[in-house]
């Protein structure tokens, strides 16, 4: 009797957990009434166990492929303890969290709070957004406000990026994760490493707020603390004096903006470019620079400033608009006179150099001037080339040598080993040196004139075509002797010391010589004179005040300016 009573309680109870199960696969309609504390509910589950502890503590266990809801948030699993009493759950086994079809995330072990929705997440997580994917080994999971954190380490992969640190927080909403502590993001085009970073999954942007160290596949290298990148439209905006090292130069300013879809960024504020080159190389200057990756291209504007390097004299250039590109470039447009003795034009040598992209272009425009220790200049437009070394001076150019000032329509100034070789005037030079501290002036005219250099000093002047030339006799003692005005066909002066020290009259001379007491001396200067000392830059330092104006010769006043 006793036996059939136990047969007859366990067939019941079976029953019982049978109609319970197969009531949970199919439950009546959940009530939609927004609450903060709605319950945790099993919808499946192949077994369930019922374990009362206390009044406290209510267990139910479920067990093999388990379908839990809360609100729009599902849950699965192997199997879960749910304490109905405090509305918590443990999970174990292949556990999924389907956050409203908008954020998935796996685990083998869950411990969620219900009433805070909060899910603790262990061994082997991994979150994805559709966008990115997002593995460690602790995960703290905020449902409602799909925010997930780990302090333990983890990956984000995204496509081809790869990001890691150790501690980061998810945020679903709007698809960003802020990475804290040791952060690399390793990526086919570039190399991150910094210790906080923000990057949004869906539309693959980065930003920086902390010392960063960027290496991309060219092995150029940024440094910043403070950035902005568009990943998919390949832009960045760097901040708070961002550098950038590469093979062949440094760049820095306070801001940068780069495209390298285009390859044309601009750099703002305090600018400066420095070139690696030692034998060639320049450094430029600037408020503002647009460069041009592609095109290899430079363009300085607001207060910009050149600098040649050389070995002892370094050449300065300031001008409203600094130009820098590849001459092979512009061969391509136009045509660039040679103005050296060159190589015939079908020898291997200057085909050579002809092709050679490393060769630069500068152009200036207006207001230049040129500052080295051995000469000095001002024009309205110059044009330099690394391959022939000739700054092109044009439209109303002055240049002083020393003591001698030299003017023309266009001057070419010859460098050699980085120093003065030749300076050759077109048309309307007219060469002009103070005697001394006295009013009085040595002149040298003609349609052109030439002037060779010897370690920065000049030594030779000479003036060809309706060539005039006033020139003061003095003795040893400094004193002055007469005056001497004269015309030739070519006019050679030696100089010494930057003094004229003799003369020569080549073909048709004429000549007239005064006693310094009866000299005209107004009279004696020549047509277009014009003493510009005024306008002449006397130091680096003068580069940076605003430019004064060449002055205008009056036609009816060749005496001004005196």
């Amino acid at each position: 009797m006793k036996n059939t009573a136990r047969i007859f309680l366990s067939v019941a109870l079976f029953c019982f957990c049978h109609q319970l199960t197969m009531a949970q696969v199919n439950p009546a309609p959940i009530d939609s009434t927004p609450n903060a504390n709605k319950m945790v509910e099993i919808l499946a589950s192949r077994q369930f166990q019922f374990l009362k502890q206390d009044s406290i503590h209510n267990f139910t266990i479920a067990v093999g492929n388990v379908k839990i809801r809360q609100e729009k948030t599902i849950f699965y699993a192997d199997s879960v303890r749910l304490n109905e009493f405090d509305n918590s759950m443990e999970a174990f086994g292949n556990i999924h969290i389907n956050d409203a079809d908008s954020v998935h995330t796996y685990a083998q072990y869950l411990n969620y709070l219900g009433n805070e929705k909060k899910a603790l997440l262990r061994k082997k997580v991994r979150l994805t957004d559709g966008s990115g994917t997002l593995t460690t080994e602790e995960l703290d999971y905020q449902v409602s406000q799909k925010i997930g954190i780990y302090r333990k380490g983890g990956r984000l992969v995204n496509k081809k990026t790869v990001l890691t640190s150790e501690e980061a927080m998810y945020y679903g909403d709007t698809k960003d994760v802020i990475f804290t502590k040791k952060v690399l993001l390793k990526d086919p085009e570039y190399t991150i490493q910094t210790d906080t970073l923000q990057y949004n999954t869906e539309k693959e942007t980065v930003r920086i707020s902390s010392p960063t160290r960027i290496v991309d596949s060219s092995k150029r290298i940024i440094l910043t603390r403070d950035a902005f990148f568009d990943r998919k439209n390949k832009k960045g905006f760097l901040y708070q004096r961002p550098v950038i090292i590469d093979s062949s130069y440094t760049f820095t300013s306070d801001d940068m903006a780069i495209n390298d879809s285009t390859g044309q960024s601009e750099f703002r504020g305090n600018a400066v470019y420095r070139s690696k080159d030692s034998t060639g190389g320049f450094d430029l200057i600037a408020n503002n620079i647009k460069t041009d990756k592609k095109k290899d291209i430079l363009l300085a504007t607001i207060q910009p400033l050149l600098l040649v390097k050389q070995k002892r004299d370094t050449t300065f250039i300031t001008a409203d608009t600094l130009y820098v590109a590849r001459l092979l470039d512009l061969r391509k447009s136009r045509e660039v006179p040679e103005v050296r003795d060159v190589l015939a034009t079908d020898s291997a040598e200057f085909i050579k150099r002809r092709q050679d992209t490393t060769l630069r272009y500068f152009e200036a425009y207006p207001h230049v001037r040129v500052y080295a220790d051995s000469l000095q200049g001002v024009g309205d437009s110059l044009f330099y080339s690394l391959e022939d070394s000739v700054f092109r001076f044009f439209k109303s150019p002055v240049v002083w040598a020393k003591e001698n000032q030299i003017l023309g329509d266009t001057l070419y100034l010859f460098l050699k080993n980085k120093k003065p070789e030749r300076l050759y005037v077109f048309e309307n030079a007219l060469a002009i040196s103070r005697v001394d501290s006295t009013p009085y002036f040595n002149q040298l005219k003609g349609n052109r004139l030439n002037a060779l250099f010897e370690d920065g000093d000049m030594y030779q002047m000479t003036a060809k075509g309706s060539a005039e030339n006033v020139y003061y006799f003095q003795d040893e003692k400094k004193h002055f002797i007469s005056v001497n005005k004269s015309t030739c066909d070519a006019i050679v002066i030696l100089l010494k010391n930057n003094e004229p020290k003799k003369v020569s009259f080549l073909n048709k001379y004429e000549g007239t010589a005064y006693p310094m007491r009866k000299a005209p001396h107004e009279t004696l200067k020549l047509r277009s004179f014009r003493w510009l000392e005024a306008i002449r830059p006397k130091s680096k330092a003068d580069l940076l005040l605003p430019p004064k104006e060449v002055p205008v010769l009056n036609s009816t006043n060749n005496n001004e300016n005196n």
